[in-house]
C-alpha cells in the first residue's frame, strides 16, 4: 500500500516544507494540497517549495477544479512543476467544492471536467489539442506522463473516471462503501474497453493515532465535509441508486459554513455521530490503524491519503513512519 498525506494550506510556509520533508523520510510517497485559493494559501507556490524539498515524493492537488483554474493555465503550471520536480507531478481534480462555493458559484459540470482532463493531460504530455475552437500546444514540455486522479462518488463521476482517468479519489475510509464504489469503477473501466485493474484507488480521510474519543473529536469535521458532496448526489440521483450507508447520515444536516471548512471543532459537524466518524476516518491505536488499512486494501485501495489536519501533525507522521507504514509495506490492493 502507498501512503500519501494532504495538507490544508493554512500552516506557515516553513512548517509546510518541514512536514513534507518529515513525511518523505517517514515513508510517505505522495504529498497533496487542498486547492481552495480564497480560504487558504495558493497551493502551486507551496507545491514548488515541496518539490524542491523532496527527492522521491510525488506531489499534486487534492483537488483542483477546471472552473477556478482554467485548464491551459493548470497544464502550464503542472508542466513547469514537472521540470522542477523531475516529473513527479500528479493531477487530482474534481468538479469544485469550497473553491467554487466561496465565490458564490456551484461546482462545474461533469462534461466540463472530462474535457479539462483531456486538455490538461494532452498539453502537459506535449500533444496538440483543440480547446474552445483554438489549437493549443506547449512546445517546451512533453517529457513526462501526468497521472490523473478524479475525486467523486456519483454514477456519472465513476463512469467518467473509468473512461479517462488513472485513479479515483474517494473521500472516506469505510471499507464497505469503498468496495461498492470500486465495483462501479471497475465496471465502468471494462465498459470503456480498459483494463479495470489498471486504475488506482485512493482512500482520502483523516486519521488519528491515540484514544478513540480524542480522535473522534479531532476528525468529526470530515463527515461534515463529505456531506456537501452527498447532498449534491441526493439532489441529482434517486436515493436507491446510492448506498444508504453514504446518504443516511445527512438527514439531520442543517447547513454548512465554508468559512470553517475542514476545521477541527467546527459547528459544521454538530450533526455527525460517533458511528459515522468511526466509519469514515481511521482512529484508535496503531494496531487499529493497521487492521483497518488492511481492510481498505482488501476493498481495493492502493493508496491511503492521510488528511493531516487534525493537530499533532508531526507526532502523527512520526507514528505512521515508525509503526504503520512498515506494517503495510507488503500489502497490495485487491483486484
Amino acid at each position: 500500500m502507498d501512503f500519501g498525506f494532504t495538507l490544508k494550506p493554512d500552516h506557515t510556509i516553513e512548517r509546510t516544507v518541514a512536514l513534507t520533508r518529515q513525511a518523505e523520510a517517514a515513508g510517505f510517497t505522495y504529498g497533496w494540497l487542498f486547492d481552495s485559493h480564497v480560504l487558504w494559501r495558493e497551493p502551486y507556490v507551496l507545491l514548488t517549495l515541496m518539490a524542491q524539498a523532496t527527492q522521491r515524493m510525488r506531489l499534486g492537488t487534492c483537488v483542483t477544479n477546471p472552473a477556478t483554474r482554467e485548464p491551459s493555465v493548470t497544464a502550464s503550471t503542472l508542466a513547469v512543476l514537472d521540470e522542477v520536480s523531475g516529473g513527479r507531478m500528479d493531477l487530482g481534480i474534481g468538479r469544485g467544492d469550497s473553491a467554487r462555493r466561496v465565490l458564490g458559484k456551484p461546482p462545474t459540470t461533469m462534461a466540463t471536467l472530462e474535457e479539462a482532463i483531456r486538455v490538461i493531460r494532452d498539453l502537459v504530455e506535449g500533444r496538440t489539442v483543440t480547446y474552445e475552437g483554438t489549437e493549443l500546444v506547449l512546445p517546451w514540455t512533453g517529457k513526462w506522463k501526468l497521472p490523473v486522479w478524479v475525486a467523486g462518488y456519483g454514477p456519472m463521476a465513476l463512469a467518467m473516471t473509468g473512461r479517462v482517468a488513472d485513479g479515483l479519489i474517494l473521500q472516506l475510509a469505510d471499507p464497505d462503501l469503498i468496495r461498492w464504489f470500486v465495483g462501479q469503477l471497475r465496471e465502468a473501466a471494462a465498459a470503456a474497453g480498459r483494463d479495470p485493474a489498471s486504475l488506482k484507488v485512493q482512500a482520502a480521510a483523516p486519521a488519528h493515532v491515540g484514544p478513540r474519543e480524542v480522535g473522534r473529536e479531532r476528525t468529526r469535521w470530515f463527515p461534515a465535509l463529505v456531506s456537501n458532496h452527498v447532498m449534491d448526489l441526493v439532489d441529482k440521483y434517486p436515493r436507491e441508486q446510492l448506498p444508504a450507508a453514504l446518504t443516511g447520515y445527512v438527514q439531520d444536516r442543517t447547513g454548512y459554513d465554508y468559512l470553517h471548512h475542514a476545521e477541527v471543532g467546527s459547528s459544521n459537524a454538530g450533526f455527525v455521530g460517533d458511528e459515522v466518524t468511526d466509519r469514515f476516518c481511521v482512529l484508535g491505536t496503531a494496531d487499529d490503524h493497521v487492521r483497518k488499512l488492511r481492510e481498505l486494501a482488501a476493498a481495493g485501495v492502493d493508496q491511503f491519503n492521510f488528511y493531516l489536519m487534525n493537530g499533532d501533525e508531526e507526532e502523527q507522521v512520526e507514528i505512521y513512519g515508525r509503526e504503520i507504514i512498515p506494517a503495510l509495506a507488503s500489502v497490495a490492493a485487491a483486484r
